[in-house]
C-alpha cells in the first residue's frame, strides 16, 4: 500500500449549510430592492463572503402566522429579525410563562420528595403523555418545515398589558443576537408577517457596511448603551448630564470567535503559552493605558511575562473592569514622577465585547467622582509606590473642584472599587487559574467541584441524581482534574450558554432569576441541537418511555421520542442540588467559577 499518496477531498466551505437552502436567487434580488439592503455597496464586502452571499446563505425569509412566538423575553439571541411585510407586537411587560410554552417548575413539597424514594418505576427516563407534547396554551406546528410555537389566544394575552407594535422596515432582536444576551422582551406576530430572519454570523458580515454598521451601533446607543453604563459599579452614581458624556466618548469593541466552542475540543489540548498564543490581545502590558476597558459580554485573560513565556494571574468577566488602578495612580502620581504603564496584558478567551473609555474622559469625567479611599494601589509591580490616601488630589484644578463640591452616595462608603486585574487571590495558585481557562471552566456557574482527598468513591451523589432524575443520573464523577480538585460533568449553567443557540422552540431556557438552565420537555423536539452545541458534553439525548416501559414513538416516522437532558440542580427539590446533599463527606460542592472570589473562598476553608 502507497501511503504517501494524497487523497484528495473538497475543503467545507462557509455556506456548506446555508440558513433555508430553498432561498433563491431571486428572492435575493427581491431582497436587494428594499431598504436597508438597497442601500448597501457591494465594494463592503470581500470576494470570499459577498452581499449577495450572506443575503442567500445567511438569510431566510419566514411567514409567520397570527400568535407565532418570535422572540421570548429571556432566550438567548441567535438571529436578528428584519420586518418584510405585516406587523409584530413588543411586550413591555412580562407575559406568562405558561403562556409562552415554558410554565414555571414547582418545588415539591417534602413529602412528594420523600416519595421519590419508593414510588420508583423499574424503567428509566419515564414520562407521562402530557409530559410528551404540550397542550397548553400554545402549540407546535410547522411553517415551511419549520418548527415554530405559537399563542393559541393572541388578544386574551396582550388584554390589559402594555405593548408597543412594529411595522415594515423595522429591527428587532439584533442586540442579543451580537452580544448573546438573553432577549429583553417578547415579540410576537399579531397578524400573518414576513420576516427576514438574519442569523448573527451573516448579521456581523453585514455590519461590514458602513451605514448598516452605523444604523445598528446608532440603535445600541440610543437604547441601551446607558442603560449598561448604569450596571458598572464605577459608573452608577455619576449624574445624567455626565453619564452621558461618558456614553458619547465610549467606543465598542469585539475581540475572537462568537463561535469558539466549534473548536473548543482541540484548542483545549494546547499548552498555556500555545493557548495564549492564539487570542487576540486587547491590551499589552507595559503600555501606557490609554483607556479604561470594560468588559460587557465574554471572558478576558489576564496575564504577565514569565521568562520566555506567560503567566495567567486571573481572567476577567462581564461588567469587570482593565486598566482602572494605573489610570488612577497616573491621576495622583507628582509631575516628577513617570507614567505608570499597564501590570499586565488582557487577552480575548473566545470572544469578548468590551467598551473603551479614552483616559481623557476617565481623567475628567469620572475620576472626580471616585473617593480616594476607593482606589487599592497596585501590587507586585517591582518598584515602589506610594499609598494613595485621601489627601492626594489629581492635578487638574477643574477636577479637583468637581471632586471637593460632589457628593457621591455609596452602598458600602470607602469599599474599593474592583479592579480583578490588580486582584490577587490568597489560594487559587496561578497554575489552577491557567488551568480554568484552558478548560473553559472560567465559564461555569455552577460547576461540580469534588474534592479528591475526601471523596471515598461511595457514589451516593450519582445514586442520589438517579433516583431524583428518574432512574437516569445527570452526572459523571469523572472529569479534569488539578492537583486534588476534579471538576465533574455535569451541566456547569454557564454564562455564556451556547446550548441555549439554536433551539428551534426555545425549550432549552435559563431563568431569570435562580440562572439555572433547565428543559422544558413537552416542547423538546428532539433534535439535538443543544447537545452538539454543548461545548462540555454535558447534555444528553435519552429515549422516553411510559410508566409500563413501551418507549414512546413518533406516529408519523416511527421513530423514537427522543428528549434532551442534563442536570437541571434538581430546581424541583425542596432541599436544592441532590448530590451535594447526598455526600456524606463534605466533598462535593458547587461554585461560581465566572469569577475566582467564590472558589478562593472555599479553597480557603479547606485549609
Amino acid at each position: 500500500m502507497d501511503t504517501s499518496q494524497a487523497v484528495l477531498v473538497r475543503r467545507p466551505e462557509r455556506w456548506d449549510q446555508p440558513l433555508d437552502p430553498t432561498m433563491s436567487d431571486d428572492d435575493v434580488r427581491w431582497l436587494r430592492t428594499r431598504g436597508p439592503f438597497a442601500a448597501m455597496r457591494d465594494d463592503s464586502f470581500s470576494k470570499a463572503t459577498p452581499l449577495l452571499g450572506i443575503l442567500k446563505n445567511d438569510c431566510r425569509i419566514r411567514r409567520c402566522q397570527r400568535g407565532e412566538i418570535l422572540v421570548r423575553q429571556g432566550d438567548y439571541g441567535q438571529s436578528a429579525f428584519f420586518i418584510l411585510a405585516g406587523s409584530v407586537r413588543v411586550s413591555l411587560e412580562r407575559l406568562p410563562e405558561e403562556s409562552l410554552g415554558r410554565p414555571i417548575p414547582k418545588r415539591l413539597s417534602w413529602r412528594q420528595a420523600i416519595s421519590q424514594l419508593w414510588n420508583r418505576f423499574p424503567f428509566a427516563e419515564v414520562r407521562s403523555p402530557a409530559e410528551i407534547t404540550s397542550h397548553d396554551q400554545t402549540r407546535i406546528s410547522a411553517i415551511d418545515k419549520r418548527p415554530t410555537i405559537s399563542l393559541q389566544d393572541f388578544s386574551a394575552v396582550f388584554h390589559g398589558r402594555r405593548s408597543v407594535g412594529l411595522g415594515p422596515g423595522e429591527i428587532f432582536g439584533e442586540i442579543a443576537a451580537m452580544y448573546r444576551t438573553p432577549q429583553t422582551a417578547t415579540v410576537i406576530s399579531e397578524c400573518e408577517a414576513t420576516i427576514l430572519e438574519i442569523r448573527w454570523q451573516g448579521l456581523r458580515l453585514l455590519r461590514r457596511d458602513p451605514s448598516f454598521s452605523a444604523e445598528i451601533e446608532r440603535h445600541y446607543r440610543t437604547h441601551w448603551l446607558i442603560p449598561h453604563l448604569r450596571e458598572i459599579p464605577l459608573l452608577r452614581f455619576l449624574p445624567e448630564d455626565v453619564l452621558q458624556r461618558v456614553a458619547d466618548a465610549s467606543v465598542l469593541r469585539s475581540f475572537g470567535r462568537m463561535d469558539w466552542h466549534s473548536d473548543f475540543q482541540k484548542t483545549r489540548q494546547l499548552s498555556a503559552n500555545e493557548q495564549i498564543q492564539l487570542e487576540p490581545l486587547i491590551a499589552i502590558e507595559g503600555n501606557i493605558p490609554t483607556d479604561l476597558i470594560i468588559l460587557r459580554a465574554g471572558f478576558a485573560r489576564v496575564s504577565m511575562i514569565h521568562g520566555e513565556g506567560h503567566r495567567t494571574t486571573a481572567y476577567l468577566g462581564k461588567r469587570d473592569l482593565f486598566g482602572f488602578t494605573e489610570l488612577a495612580e497616573n491621576m495622583l502620581r507628582t509631575e516628577q514622577s513617570p507614567p505608570i504603564p499597564l501590570a499586565h496584558s488582557l487577552r480575548a478567551i473566545g470572544f469578548v465585547d468590551t467598551l473603551h473609555i479614552p483616559a481623557e474622559t476617565f481623567t475628567e469625567w469620572i475620576f472626580p467622582y471616585v473617593r480616594r479611599g476607593e482606589i487599592r494601589p497596585s501590587a507586585g509591580r517591582g518598584r515602589d509606590t506610594s499609598p494613595l490616601t485621601e489627601a492626594a488630589a489629581p492635578p487638574n484644578p477643574a477636577s479637583r473642584e468637581r471632586s471637593e463640591r460632589r457628593v457621591v452616595p455609596r452602598d458600602k462608603p470607602g469599599e474599593p472599587i474592583s479592579d480583578p486585574s490588580t486582584t490577587h487571590s490568597q489560594h487559587v495558585s496561578t497554575g489552577l487559574v491557567e488551568f480554568l481557562v484552558q478548560q473553559r471552566l472560567n465559564n461555569g456557574r455552577e460547576t461540580m467541584v469534588i474534592d479528591l482527598d475526601r471523596c471515598t468513591r461511595c457514589d451516593d451523589c450519582v445514586r442520589a441524581c438517579a433516583t431524583t432524575h428518574g432512574g437516569n443520573p445527570r452526572m459523571i464523577r469523572s472529569g479534569s482534574t488539578f492537583d486534588h480538585l476534579m471538576f465533574a460533568q455535569a451541566c456547569m449553567h454557564c454564562a455564556d450558554p451556547v446550548c441555549l443557540i439554536g433551539c428551534p422552540t426555545g425549550a432549552i431556557a435559563r431563568d431569570e432569576v435562580s440562572g439555572t438552565i433547565s428543559i422544558h420537555e413537552p416542547i423538546c423536539i428532539g433534535c439535538g441541537t443543544c447537545a452538539a452545541a454543548c461545548p462540555y458534553q454535558n447534555i444528553n439525548m435519552t429515549e422516553v418511555r411510559n410508566h409500563l416501559g413501551q418507549p414512546y414513538r413518533d406516529a408519523s416516522s416511527g421513530l423514537p421520542i427522543l428528549k434532551a437532558t442534563k442536570c437541571d440542580l434538581c430546581h424541583t427539590q425542596p432541599s436544592g442540588p441532590a448530590c451535594q446533599k447526598a455526600c456524606p463527606h463534605d466533598a462535593l460542592v458547587r461554585i461560581d467559577l465566572s469569577h475566582l472570589g467564590p472558589l478562593d473562598q472555599w479553597l480557603g476553608t479547606r485549609r
